[in-house]
């Protein structure tokens, strides 16, 4: 399993990606975290993502989940074409329940046990991992999911690692105050957690089921 997980965008170490995904440079970028915000201003947002990672060398293109709600295997077969899907911020609640409508989160956890492909993910792209999204509520609307797909949230993670991933941690953004609140809920309730910076990565390349480094 190989993941790249990072509090804001490449972090400051991309080169951790090239290392990762060897010689395979094409990239799924998924949006979905942003399905609830207005189209133009989720356009914009994405093809940032993509501008980002064809200046890095990457063959970007989006791969949007809500094409494939309720046909996984339509998302298997492109999914199949690419080394990396790239998995950006935005609201953790929208992007799991996108990838449960969607089945891209059996999908992408099967590949990944498989090592058929490189995890990236930022921000939400990376919280989405952890065991639980319950404390993420603190920083993102959970009703933003019932928004984008008329559906309530899911609290449930991937499961892919071990502790919640929490970013920002004392970053110059304005998510990084009630983030402080999530560390303080973490510790009151014991949950697992690590914290980030924006700048600092997760790397894991290991075959292992759950990702702990």
């Amino acid at each position: 399993m190989r993941l790249f997980l990072s509090s804001w965008k490449l972090g400051d170490t991309p080169a951790l990606l090239d290392d990762l995904a060897k010689d395979a440079r094409t990239a799924a970028v998924v949006g979905n975290a942003l399905d609830a915000l207005p189209i133009p201003q989720r356009q914009q947002a994405t093809g940032r993502e993509i501008a980002m990672l064809r200046d890095r060398g990457y063959r970007a293109t989006e791969i949007d989940l809500r094409d494939h709600f309720g046909d996984a295997g339509t998302l298997a077969e492109r999914l199949s074409g690419f080394g990396v899907v790239w998995v950006h911020g935005g609201n953790p609640f929208v992007l799991r329940l996108a990838m449960a409508l969607s089945g891209a989160d059996e999908l992408l956890t099967g590949m990944l046990r498989r090592d058929a492909l490189v995890y990236a993910g930022w921000s939400a792209g990376a919280c989405v991992l952890s065991p639980s999204l319950r404390g993420f509520e603190l920083v993102d609307d959970p009703a933003d999911a019932v928004t984008a797909y008329g559906l309530p949230a899911r609290w449930d993670g991937l499961g892919l690692l071990d502790y919640a991933f929490v970013p920002h941690f004392r970053s110059p953004i304005p998510e990084s105050e009630p983030i402080e609140h999530v560390v303080e809920r973490y510790e009151r309730e014991g949950v697992p957690y690590r914290v980030f910076r924006d700048g600092e990565v997760a790397l894991v390349d290991q075959p292992s089921t759950a990702a702990s480094r």
